[in-house]
């Protein structure tokens, strides 16, 4: 098959209107008239018959036409209309009554369709005989009212659908344009339609697309940014205390303990940035979830922070009948990276809670800026006091992974972050 060629729609619609017009002239010129002959044929006999009643021996000519010739037969003597030979070719009329063996019907002779119709009367019989002229009239009356009505008919359509697909091919002319320019900004991608139809419905979504892509590339540029600023802070520590160390402004030991801290959120920074890379790859795949011992990983995790800060009290209450699953180092990321946010923001308090197959992490912190809340699980997106980091996004995507959800409540003093089943896995 050659797609090298190339068609429009309209040369298509024009191609599809020529063979319906080449079916259409099939349909009425030769599988109508074969349909519209048993009703003809019906007609015929109808035609025949009627006038029988009325011939006698001596048949009246009051009764002959072109069209139909008589018989009268009684018993060797046949008596029959002048007009025989003009309807049928036969020398010897005795002949015809060996084609007429039923009460009604048609024979050939001579390559010629033939109509009868038969009424016995007393010993005589009566034979009323045509061609296939009345037929062939009859056809000719039907499809002379039915060609013109369906030809008209079938035209008007046909423009129709020519107007109509050429309306159809703008709008996906403007569609195509507005893909070819979907990054020219110059480009004006406004395009109005009449009709709410699918079209339109494309439209909107191609535009929604050109708009994701735009705000994609915006946070993008923005991350990139984000992440240089991240990264270039601790290494420009590291080089000033290197070349303090150099100028001998700076003692080694001193420099190499900044260093070897600065060097060390680098590494927590690019092993982040690893996992969460990892974890783009693991939304697509399916991981094996296993339940989990909550209490035991909770207070595994209180045990690594309440000495981070001695003025925070940790209040755990946890509910043994209560059910989670995924893997233990998961559920450890999650716990390590939202308590690591909350001995920033906590003032005295964080309480952690597990009941009723729910997690809830409260601290006695400040409320969050509701125009942060949206954008708080992107990674380097700025957020609370103007930092950015992956920490909120690691923790959305690992528990994407694990079919839970994250969302954040804004407390009459504090923040409750509350994980849960997603409610399509209910």
């Amino acid at each position: 098959m050659n797609l090298n060629k190339k068609t429009t729609l309209s040369s298509q619609l024009l191609k599809l209107v020529g063979i319906a017009f080449v079916l259409l002239f099939i349909s009425l010129c030769i599988i109508l008239p074969k349909m519209l002959l048993p009703v003809a044929e019906a007609n015929v006999y109808s035609y025949l018959s009627e006038p029988l009643k009325y011939v006698e021996t001596d048949i009246d000519k009051r009764l002959l036409n072109s069209e139909i010739a008589y018989l009268y037969v009684l018993g060797d003597n046949i008596a029959y209309s002048d007009n025989l030979e003009s309807i049928i070719k036969i020398k010897d009329p005795k002949k015809l009554t060996s084609y007429i063996t039923n009460d009604y019907g048609k024979f050939v002779y001579n390559y010629k369709t033939y109509y009868y119709y038969t009424l016995k009367y007393d010993k005589a019989i009566k034979v009323a005989i045509t061609n296939d002229f009345y037929i062939n009239k009859t056809k000719t009356a039907i499809l002379t009212v039915i060609f013109p009505i369906v030809l008209i008919t079938f035209l008007v359509i046909g423009l129709l659908l020519v107007l109509w697909s050429s309306l159809v091919v703008r709008k996906i002319e403007k569609l195509k344009n507005k893909i070819d320019n979907i990054d020219n900004a110059d480009f004006n991608h406004n395009i109005t339609f009449v009709t709410d139809d699918e079209i339109r419905s494309l439209s909107l979504a191609i535009e929604d697309m050109r708009l994701s892509l735009i705000n994609q590339e915006e946070y993008r540029n923005q991350m990139y940014q984000n992440i240089s600023h991240d990264f270039k802070t601790p290494l420009t520590v590291i080089k000033s205390y290197i070349e303090a160390v150099e100028d001998e402004i700076e003692d080694e030991k001193t420099a190499l303990s900044v260093i070897k801290e600065q060097t060390a959120k680098l590494e927590t920074k690019v092993h982040s940035l690893l996992y969460l890379n990892k974890l783009d790859y693991l939304k697509d795949s399916d991981i094996c979830l296993v339940p989990v011992d909550m209490g035991k990983i909770i207070n595994n995790e209180v045990e690594k922070f309440k000495f981070h800060n001695k003025n925070i009290n940790f209040i755990v209450d946890i509910d043994k009948k209560s059910k989670y699953v995924g893997t233990t180092d998961h559920w450890e990321t999650i716990l390590d990276n939202l308590l690591a946010n909350f001995m920033r923001y906590a003032k005295k308090t964080i309480k952690i809670t597990a009941k009723q197959n729910k997690l809830i992490l409260y601290n006695d912190g400040d409320n969050i800026d509701e125009k942060l809340l949206d954008g708080i699980f992107t990674p380097f997106r700025k957020g609370i006091k103007g930092e950015f980091g992956l920490g909120l996004s690691i923790v959305k995507k690992t528990l994407k992974v694990m079919k839970y959800d994250i969302t954040i409540k804004n407390e009459k003093k504090g923040v409750s972050f509350i994980i849960s089943k997603e409610s399509k896995y209910f």
